[in-house]
């Protein structure tokens, strides 16, 4: 018996052969029960794969102070040198009759030149290593910074100039210093805890 698109069986009560007919049981649709539970499912499953395959972007435009110099894409880092070049450079345009303004410039130009081997100082001392570090480029470094302020002080340049001379070498003997005393006081590795089920199948 058909009633709205569903088949149902009539019961039977009588008797065959003395022994009373077997009752058949309407039919259930198991693929129309489990069909949204299992499309709900793969779903929510494949929102949440995408939710953590998808990394956060970040971008120097967000003016997070957070993520700054740690954006997602190279552009960003082009742009930001750009951006600063430019508004440097109208500055300087505005400012070039200031002597202070002069001044200011050329010793913060010649104390970036004489920090740039502090991060590296900084990576050394955090990791305890000089590993992955050329020491024959430090030594170049060392050489070259050497006689540029030996030039300095002879030729008594402005004073910005020798002092920061000074401290690149200084920067630059502390790493040569380190790569002598990690060489000889190495750090130990740390031994990695062997998991059960890799020791049992070797």
């Amino acid at each position: 018996m058909v009633f709205n698109g569903v088949v149902k069986y009539r019961s039977s009560t009588g008797t065959s052969a003395g022994r009373r007919a077997p009752t058949a049981s309407p039919p259930t649709c198991a693929w129309c029960c489990w069909w949204p539970t299992f499309s709900g499912s793969c779903s929510a499953a494949d929102s949440k794969d995408e939710e953590t395959k998808a990394p956060p972007r970040w971008s120097y435009l967000d003016f997070d102070p957070r993520h700054f110099w740690h954006w997602s894409s190279f552009g960003d880092y082009v742009q930001c040198v750009l951006a600063f070049a430019g508004v440097a450079a109208y500055v300087t345009y505005l400012s070039i009759d200031s002597t202070l303004f002069v001044e200011t410039l050329g010793f913060l130009a010649v104390l970036t030149e004489a920090m740039l081997g502090v991060p590296q100082l900084y990576r050394n001392h955090r990791h305890r290593s000089t590993e992955g570090m050329s020491i024959k480029m430090v030594l170049m470094w060392t050489s070259g910074d050497t006689f540029k302020t030996a030039y300095f002080l002879l030729k008594a340049a402005p004073l910005q100039f020798s002092v920061c001379g000074l401290l690149q070498v200084l920067v630059d003997l502390a790493i040569l210093g380190q790569a002598y005393a990690f060489a000889r006081h190495p750090q130990k590795p740390v031994p990695h805890a062997a998991h059960p089920a890799s020791a049992k199948a070797l």
